[in-house]
């Protein structure tokens, strides 16, 4: 007996000595703490107002009701808000799954066979047709002791706030995207008529050359540069013609419809600058204003439920299970007292070998872990640096529209007594469309500096979340707070 007792006593210290160990498994990845993200002196002449902020519908602001129908439409029949709204909903659904498998599950089940049970079998067996009848009813209940199956239905859950998250991203970019193709659009009327002006000076001079090579005035090496510059002309022209419809492609696909949409759309008025001030505490309020760094925050958070829930797997587990029901050969009423059976009673598991299976599950999920707090950490430096970058480039297309204003002054005058010197007599109107070859090319560059100034406008609300408020409660905004965070749900097991 006692050899038994000892044999057993080993084998059971030899089987838990064995048993599935998560020991020396552990993400590395650290959140990095946006408060170290310093900005102040790449944004040391900025205004600071913590009322900043764009708001929701932040292209209204610039008063062009075609441009907040064109939204409107966008954000209706794009086809990939449709597809960014499908992935929600999926995410919705497998968050709904892992809920699930947490709660107990009822079952009833019920059958009518019949048989022919050969006269091999003993005591049963009689060579005729038998017909079997059963009904039950299960009962199933893991009692997540660890808290596994609810790590793991809150991980799903968010995911799938993280990608109901990016489904709002998809509508802040698309608005961002058809204000910009507006704006684009814009330019491209202001440089067809600049290309359209300098045509026609181009032939202009070609005709007042020839005029003068046939009278001998001049000579046929000014005849071809007078042609050279036509074609030129031409050129430019017929460049700005297919920018227009570039841009009016880029809004019907923006808009999900077909090309002849872009077609209707009317010649947009150049759209006023909308100059923001950036908010204070900018790194650490930007969590809160930007989708995407929302989004990266929950995957964080849901890739250290998954490891919570991952880390259980190597504990013992209880679940409590029941059948009742009722079962009987022959013709017999099946709903009788000495029909019935019942089984119930808790069971218990403790894993000792799986072949690794389970550590590898977790080393998967630290380094889902390690990928998420890296996809963060990226989504979080490109943030604060693409509002620096965007008000210095801002700053800078002001400081460079002044200049050109001047030289756009300049050139004007220069045209305007040009003018009056060729009306005076004085001077040859030869002369008068050279320089007002210069002012073109003054005005087409001032143009598109005003459009590269609008376009960066709403790059820099883009860049500020484009108005972006969250419907649900977010991760914590530092990010120190929510390492602690994830680190306690990672080591708490």
């Amino acid at each position: 007996m006692r050899v038994h007792l000892l044999a057993a006593a080993v084998g059971m210290t030899l089987a838990l000595a064995a048993c599935a160990s998560s020991g020396g498994l552990r993400p590395d990845g650290t959140p990095i703490n946006p408060n170290s993200l310093k900005s102040e002196q790449s944004l040391p002449n900025v205004t600071v107002s913590p009322a900043a902020w764009p708001q929701n519908d932040w292209w209204k602001s610039l008063g062009d009701p075609q441009l907040n129908s064109l939204i409107a439409e966008a954000l209706q029949d794009n086809p990939t808000l449709a597809e960014a709204d499908a992935r929600a909903r999926e995410a919705q659904a497998e968050s709904g799954i892992a809920d699930s498998a947490r709660k107990p599950t009822v079952n009833v089940g019920g059958s009518v066979q019949e048989a022919r049970i050969p006269t091999t079998i003993p005591k049963i067996g009689n060579g005729h047709n038998e017909t079997f009848k059963y009904a039950d009813v299960s009962f199933n209940w893991n009692l997540d002791l660890w808290g596994g199956e609810r790590a793991a239905w809150q991980a799903a859950l968010g995911q799938q706030r993280a990608t109901e998250v990016d489904a709002q991203a998809a509508r802040i970019e698309l608005s961002a995207n058809v204000a910009r193709a507006y704006v684009q659009l814009g330019y491209a009327y202001e440089d067809q008529d600049v290309s359209a002006a300098e045509l026609k000076r181009a032939s202009d001079v070609l005709a007042l050359t020839q005029q003068r090579v046939n009278a001998g005035i001049d000579n046929d090496v000014q005849l071809k540069q007078s042609v050279s510059e036509v074609a030129a002309a031409q050129g430019e022209k017929a460049f700005a013609d297919r920018e227009i419809d570039a841009a009016r492609s880029a809004l019907s696909v923006l808009l999900g419809k077909g090309p002849d949409r872009g077609i209707d759309i009317a010649r947009p008025t150049l759209l006023p600058p909308n100059a923001l001030d950036i908010p204070a505490d900018l790194p650490v309020e930007l969590l809160g204003h930007r989708a995407d760094l929302v989004a990266a925050r929950w995957r964080v958070e849901a890739s250290a439920k998954d490891i919570k829930s991952a880390k259980t797997q190597f504990l013992p587990n209880v679940n409590i299970s029941a059948l009742a029901g009722m079962a009987m050969v022959g013709g017999g009423n099946l709903f009788q007292g000495k029909s019935t059976f019942y089984d119930a009673g808790p069971a218990f598991s403790l894993p000792i070998f799986d072949g690794g299976r389970r550590r590898s599950n977790l080393d998967s999920k630290d380094a889902e872990y390690d990928l998420a707090v890296a996809k963060y950490n990226e989504t979080l430096v490109r943030a604060v640096n693409e509002v620096s970058d965007d008000n210095d480039a801002l700053a800078s297309v002001r400081i460079q529209i002044g200049a050109q204003q001047r030289a756009v002054d300049a050139a004007s005058d220069a045209w305007t007594l040009a003018e009056q010197r060729y009306q005076a007599g004085i001077g040859s109107y030869l002369e008068a469309l050279s320089v007002r070859q210069e002012l073109l090319v003054a005005q087409k560059r001032m143009a598109e500096l005003h459009a590269q100034q609008a376009d960066t406008d709403i790059q820099l609300i883009q860049a500020l979340g484009g108005g972006y408020r969250p419907n649900q409660a977010a991760p914590d905004a530092a990010a120190s707070a929510a390492e602690a965070n994830s680190r306690s749900l990672i080591n708490h097991s």
